[in-house]
């Protein structure tokens, strides 16, 4: 199905995306059910195997969007390249021979919002080179959209907001090279996203979002690109980093602005939102989950440490793996947990901070240490250990984390999607 609807795209000279979005927009004016795409943030492989399954067991695609700090031509935390990432994604796909559309993205793709470039103190030249590079190695792999997000500048004075008209103009040059090197090499149509909810900058109020629109619009002309335009715009819904609300009255008044210029609404920072149900109710084009996943794979892997306590009690397991000692302490060490702290919280020292915002810390902050060694020791032998002694280990671990994700599948509407985007209009049964 992947491989037809990528034929049927390219043949109405669309991207994957776009084509589906498009075929989206028509089966709910026929159906009368809107529908949003679901995008995970692929920051383990559990949470790709379990996006698959979930995207298989619910007959509906599956988006992936990941960002430059997990995955780059470094490796990122996630220790993948932007190919390797990709082939990942689609051996994974093959293994449970999953036909459902498959649509890889860079997530917050733009200058100094991956980590190392601030850390290294980049400046605007050789953050946006880096990010260019990055780009491009994502359109090598096939990737299927780039959000292209140039909201921040680490050299403005603090206090200071960029201005709307410099994010536009970044926006136009960061797509412009985009196409350019993805037209000389003679490679299929990509999806754009633009903007932002993050409140450093961006699409906050509704003057400074219809005026994006505008600056992008007269941009992207000036630039020979009127037959490119972004087919998601991020949008400021109500929820963030420790939000959960959906703002239903807020989507619904940017979803018509975003009409009247040919894009859909995306939503980021979905995670564990209280009322998903409003999404598609609202007319959002799509939502971005990430860390709600990492939350539910550390919550899968207490649930392995709680079995093996129990069998070493009973002298099954010889050496325990003490997965969540070693989850711990190498958050803390890593040091990234700082990055996520409110400002009355205490940087020097994780331990003086509540206990509650310690669990939360580090619940969170397991992303970026999958892939130390000493964590994938531990997990190993926990999964040994639950394996030796009959227990599905990854099977328990995989459930917590698909069953979040078999939320949004059902609340989105996106249950057997797949069936509707190949039927014909007049197939389209009117409910």
């Amino acid at each position: 199905m992947n491989k037809n609807l990528r034929s049927s795209a390219a043949h109405a000279n669309q991207s994957l995306l776009d084509y589906i979005l498009d075929r989206n927009a028509k089966i709910a004016k026929k159906t009368g059910v809107n529908r949003t795409i679901f995008a995970a943030c692929p920051n383990s492989m559990a949470v790709i195997k379990a996006a698959l399954n979930s995207a298989k067991r619910c007959n509906a695609p599956i988006k992936f969007a990941t960002t430059l700090n997990q995955v780059d031509l470094d490796g990122g935390y996630t220790g993948l390249t932007q190919h390797q990432f990709a082939n990942k994604v689609r051996l994974a796909a093959k293994a449970i021979n999953l036909q459902s559309p498959v649509i890889i993205a860079i997530d917050h793709g733009g200058p100094w919002l991956k980590d190392q470039h601030r850390k290294e103190g980049m400046n605007y030249e050789q953050t946006m080179k880096a990010v260019k590079d990055s780009f491009e190695a994502a359109i090598d792999a096939g990737y299927d959209l780039i959000h292209v997000d140039p909201t921040i500048d680490t050299t403005l004075a603090k206090g200071e907001t960029i201005k709307i008209e410099v994010v536009a103009s970044r926006t136009v040059e960061l797509i412009k090279h985009c196409e350019e090197y993805r037209r000389d090499k003679g490679l299929p149509k990509i999806a754009y996203e633009v903007g932002t909810e993050e409140v450093h900058g961006g699409l906050v109020d509704l003057s400074v979002f219809k005026l994006f629109f505008e600056y992008l619009k007269t941009g992207l002309k000036e630039a020979g690109l009127e037959d490119v335009w972004p087919c998601f715009v991020v949008g400021k819904v109500g929820t963030d980093l420790h939000t959960t609300e959906f703002d239903a009255q807020v989507a619904k008044t940017i979803v018509d602005i975003a009409a009247e210029y040919g894009s859909v609404i995306k939503g980021h920072y979905s995670d564990n939102v209280t009322n998903p149900e409003q999404y598609p109710l609202s007319g959002m084009g799509g939502a971005n989950v990430g860390p709600e996943f990492t939350e539910r794979e550390y919550e899968g892997l207490m649930e392995l440490e709680e079995i093996e306590g129990r069998l070493f009690k009973e002298g099954a397991v010889a050496k325990r793996a003490d997965i969540k000692k070693c989850l711990w302490d190498a958050v803390v060490d890593s040091g990234r947990w700082v990055k996520w702290l409110e400002d009355a919280e205490d940087s020097s020292d994780f331990y003086a901070n509540e206990e509650q915002r310690q669990e939360w810390l580090v619940k969170t902050g397991c992303r970026y240490i999958w892939q130390n060694p000493e964590v994938i020791a531990s997990r190993v032998l926990l999964y040994e250990n639950l394996e030796n002694n009959g227990f599905r280990a990854e099977e328990i671990l995989l459930s917590h984390i698909e069953m979040a994700m078999d939320k949004y599948f059902y609340t989105f509407n996106l249950v057997n999607l797949n069936d509707l985007l190949f039927k014909k209009e007049h197939e389209l049964i009117l409910i």
